[in-house]
């Protein structure tokens, strides 16, 4: 998704998106029509059984924690290492034959593109060939209820879909193919309350959990809602297609993720309505990392878990760099972001918005489950 820059806000750039026709075009045919698209992913792999058949999901990498926490700055950290494939934003909407797309994108010439700062106004700057979230495609296309916050939405190894099960190794199998990668590296924010799930599905996985300062996460939120909300507003289109792509955390499409308490969703949505969008969303970030710290404190998973604060990178970037790289198996991972690493920073485009009884009202909701990854008020 190319951005253009359009004016200036409180220092950081607002963009709107610009959504080409065949996107709308094809994405639309496949949202309406998923049986089709699988059945035909399924023909693809069957076509490329030969080209396949040597190529295992080894050690896959999933970075996963709730949205605005650092987990794109995590992403494009570990996609500059060599054995490292993810999904790009040029991926969309065939998502589900990627090896039949990308073969067809190389061959096709492509323009010189400019880096554009992405619509979030962040300081990140993305290409088509930009590594992005795209595997909510698939998901949605397999579970129906994922974003219906009445349900709860975890997913757990008691609840594995076999189809899905080979159809998502299949698919992630063709993408090391076309890209020639030997490491599946998936950012989603949703994964983080299917960690048992992809666990079991891939007993080698390793899991990156991102996790930022509650006041200064939680403020970044209120914003990027805004902002989407605005945009929203101004062309629908920009939510239809973020609703295609599986990104339902701001806007006119905000959905909660339902870690299991249905009551404790519903006192969310009394707070938006009512005005308290802080405590909302500091009542939303609790429920997460609560679910989340529970799966961290599990035996079976605590090794594999590794949280990452966004300030400690951000302060120490090539130390903490050190710990991700033995962590996630990607040796010299410091050595592949070494052009990038001294830009790495807190943000500093804006100033503070919230009064002190919104910070209070963050702290009396999130104080309990922010200590466990070591965060206070003081």
């Amino acid at each position: 998704m190319n951005t253009e820059r359009q004016e200036k806000n409180n220092g950081a750039a607002t963009q709107d998106p610009q959504i080409t026709w065949w996107t709308r075009f094809f994405s639309a045919w496949v949202a309406q029509s998923p049986k089709f698209w699988r059945r035909l992913g399924n023909l693809e792999t069957w076509l490329l059984s030969e080209i396949l058949e040597p190529i295992t999901v080894q050690k896959p990498i999933y970075v996963s924690g709730l949205a605005r926490s650092g987990s794109t700055l995590l992403l494009e950290l570990l996609s500059r290492h060599p054995e490292a494939t993810s999904h790009r934003y040029r991926d969309f909407p065939l998502l589900f034959t990627p090896y039949w797309w990308n073969r067809f994108l190389s061959l096709v010439p492509q323009e010189v593109e400019e880096a554009k700062e992405r619509a979030h106004g962040d300081r990140l700057l993305v290409t088509s060939e930009s590594p992005e979230a795209m595997e909510e495609v698939l998901w949605m296309a397999f579970f129906s209820e994922l974003h219906n916050s009445a349900h709860n939405n975890v997913v757990t190894n008691s609840e594995q879909n076999k189809l899905f099960d080979r159809f998502y190794a299949d698919h992630i199998r063709k993408l090391l193919a076309v890209r020639g990668g030997s490491r599946y590296l998936s950012k989603a924010n949703y994964n983080a309350t299917r960690i048992e799930y992809l666990a079991t599905l891939f007993p080698d996985s390793v899991f990156v959990i991102p996790v930022r300062n509650p006041v200064t996460h939680i403020e970044s939120l209120m914003r990027q809602h805004q902002k989407f909300k605005a945009l929203h507003e101004k062309d629908n289109r920009l939510a239809v297609h973020m609703r295609r792509v599986g990104h339902f955390e701001f806007g006119a499409i905000r959905r909660l993720v339902n870690t299991g308490n249905s009551e404790r969703m519903q006192e969310i949505e009394h707070l938006w309505k009512t005005g308290e969008d802080a405590r909302g969303w500091a009542k939303y970030w609790a429920s997460i990392y609560s679910y989340v710290a529970g799966i961290i404190r599990s035996q079976r998973l605590q090794d594999r878990c590794l949280v990452v604060r966004y300030e400690d990178l951000c302060f120490a970037p090539v130390e903490n760099l050190s710990v991700l790289s033995k962590h996630c198996g990607l040796e010299g991972l410091t050595q592949f972001t070494s052009d990038i690493v001294s830009t790495i920073s807190l943000p500093t485009y804006y100033e503070s918005s919230l009064s002190r009884q919104e910070v209070d009202s963050i702290w009396e909701e999130t104080a309990a489950i922010a200590e466990e990854f070591e965060y206070s008020r003081e």
